[in-house]
């Protein structure tokens, strides 16, 4: 069986939870999109982390994780992020990286760091991890995989390949200096050393896992609206961030997933470029009331530490991010958040040009949107760690009940704090309407 954790929204709804919480009764957790630009944020016995390239089963020693071929595989910050975890005494996750996965070399992240300086104030809010870059060059075919590095002359001839392209980028539109090939091929061989053990091959992995009846978790990164196709493009991360996806970036096949698992915050919040339309942003002294109270430790990027937008609760862009995801059921994580509010408001329609519409729109629509607000009394209590539904205010659930009507899917998971512990099982009402 395979289940995927995704996000409905703009990323950062608290996957890293959830996944967390539902390795305990896996087999196989795998990442299959994205790099180390986002973190996911996990709170457990050890400690706190932010895993930005493990696949968040890492502190479970019966799951294999696996870094599957859509990834884009940042060596280094890898080998910093085990490092990190081992050096805590941790027990060192069962790994297995994809032979077929791609590498995220200096020059991306240079790219992408000139690039975001050569726009100015028109630039995109990138993390600056070399992301758009690493995919541009994997879809033009002269990216390098993981197992090019075992094969010395095939690596040398495409390391020239890629910086002949590269050096005249750098040197001619960026005004900066060249990548020596040499010295990155020399970097390269040192970290295939360090890679060896972990490199194998997750397709043939995977589908005998699936012929076992193992229990795998696909773990997205970001959300729906940070997808390429289907997102607010241009303002989006360069890999598909969908469920969908997972049949190709870990390798399964689209019949064995069983089960989408969308997670969004009960209220909104995002990390990007102030260019991006975001339409029940809240701003000011309540904006800063809501960032300060937010996520575990405030609303601020767990890659970047940037400061993230926050806002209410969008009906309209979650129920199109769930729907695009194809969700069978909601994780509503954070509720506890909003105990503070006398009165909460949920998005639930756009007013574009005079008209109001609960239809998500395409971008440039989106950008002369206006919400149109419900407001919903708040329960002015403390709920963080309550793990019984049935024991939350009659306000608390009736925001909820409200939420999965509007969503129109089933709302299964409610959090209640950061802890994997603190969480309360809901039944709802509501079959997949997807």
């Amino acid at each position: 069986m395979v289940t995927a954790i995704v996000g409905a929204n703009w990323g950062d709804e608290g996957k890293g939870k959830i996944t967390d919480m539902l390795a305990e009764q896996s087999d196989v957790v795998i990442r299959f999109q994205g790099g180390a630009n986002a973190g996911h944020t996990i709170i457990n016995d050890y400690g706190r982390f932010a895993l930005h390239i493990l696949p968040s089963g890492s502190f479970y020693p019966h799951v294999t994780n696996i870094i599957g071929n859509g990834v884009a595989l940042d060596g280094k910050k890898l080998v910093k992020e085990l490092s990190a975890i081992t050096g805590q005494g941790i027990p060192a996750p069962r790994l297995i990286i994809s032979q077929r996965a791609q590498l995220l070399l200096p020059y991306h992240v240079l790219q992408d760091t000139y690039e975001e300086e050569r726009l100015g104030g028109k630039a995109y809010g990138s993390t600056k991890s070399g992301i758009a870059p690493f995919y541009s060059d994997k879809y033009a075919k002269t990216g390098i995989q993981v197992c090019d590095l075992y094969h010395e002359e095939r690596l040398r001839e495409r390391v020239k390949a890629a910086l002949a392209v590269k050096n005249v980028l750098f040197q001619h539109l960026y005004h900066k200096p060249p990548v020596d090939a040499e010295a990155l091929l020399q970097e390269l061989l040192e970290l295939r050393e360090i890679l060896r053990p972990y490199v194998g091959d997750t397709v043939g992995f995977v589908h005998k896992a699936l012929r076992d009846g193992k229990r795998i978790l696909l773990e997205g990164q970001l959300g729906s609206m940070k997808d390429p196709d289907l997102g607010i493009y241009p303002m989006t991360t360069s890999s598909h961030t969908l469920a969908g996806f997972g049949c190709v970036g870990a390798g399964v096949p689209p019949t064995s997933i069983e089960k989408v698992i969308c997670v969004t915050k009960a209220y909104s919040s995002s990390v990007g470029s102030h260019t991006e339309p975001f339409v029940s942003e809240l701003t000011g002294e309540a904006g800063d009331e809501l960032r300060r109270r937010g996520g575990d430790q405030g609303e601020f990027g767990a890659t970047t530490g940037r400061p993230r937008r926050v806002g209410w609760f969008d009906a309209v862009a979650t129920r199109y991010g769930c729907m695009v995801q194809g969700a069978t059921e909601v994780a509503l994580t954070c509720l506890d958040v909003l105990g503070y509010l006398d009165e909460i408001p949920v998005c639930v329609g756009y007013d574009i040009d005079g008209l109001v519409t609960d239809v998500f729109p395409p971008t440039p629509e989106l950008m002369k949107a206006k919400p149109v607000f419900a407001r919903l009394p708040g329960w002015k209590c403390d709920i963080r760690g309550c793990r019984d539904y049935a024991a939350l205010p009659q306000e608390a659930r009736d925001y909820v009940d409200f939420i999965e009507a509007r969503i129109g899917v089933p709302v299964r998971l409610v959090s209640t704090g950061p802890r994997r512990e603190e969480i309360t099982q809901r039944e709802s009402g509501l079959s997949c309407s997807c």
